[in-house]
Formats: C-alpha cells, structure tokens, sequence
C-alpha cells in the first residue's frame, strides 16, 4: 500500500544520507596530502538495507559496505575513487529528488481531486 508520509520519511533520510556522503567525500579529497588524515566514508547499507522499496534495498546491495561517519584509518585515499563515489552520490540524489517530486505530485492530484 503506497503511504506517501512514510515514503517521503524514507527519501529524507535517503537525501539526509547522500548530503553527509558528500561532506566526507570532499573532505577526503581536501585532505588527500593531509598527514595522518583518516578517510571517512558513510555506509548506506545499514540504512538503506532495512527499507521495504525494492529500489532502496538494490541501491544498498549495489553500494555495498561503505550513516554513521566511518572512519578508516587503513585505506588511503585515491582521488579517482573519491571522485567516482561522487559522481555514485549525485546519481542517488537524483534519483532520490525525483522519486520525492513525483509523490509531491502524486498528493497535490490527490487534494484536487477531493476538491
């Protein structure tokens, strides 16, 4: 059953999680020569991986363990990895703004349609 609170619930902690993504992808990339700097990632697995939307648990399944800030101290950083994540993150936010636009679109018929 399509319940519109909880699914825009759900995109909010989707775009929540893809704007903290962002914060520590550019952080690493600022900090690339940065002495005894330890990379930072989110996982969106443990977020994403307990949503019923055949979508979100693909995308979690696809992202793989990667939002919590995590740090990993083992793994150095590579710029074209950082950038590819990124380019990952800006797929997801699209696909989460447009998601969260057709069910505003979905309630705004439905309150016309009550009229």
């Amino acid at each position: 059953m399509f319940t519109p609170l909880s699914t825009t619930g759900k995109l909010n902690l989707m775009l929540d999680l893809i704007a903290q993504k962002q914060r520590a992808l550019s952080s690493n990339i600022a900090n690339v020569d940065t002495p005894n700097y330890v990379r930072k990632d989110i996982d969106f697995q443990k977020y994403l991986g307990s949503m019923n939307s055949p979508l979100e648990t693909k995308l979690a399944q696809t992202l793989g363990p990667s939002a919590v800030l995590e740090e990993r101290e083992s793994e150095k950083i590579v710029i074209a990895d950082e950038l590819n994540a990124m380019q990952q993150n800006s797929l997801m936010y699209t696909i989460a703004t447009r998601r969260m636009a057709s069910i505003i679109t979905q309630m705004k018929t439905a309150i016309n349609v009550g009229k």
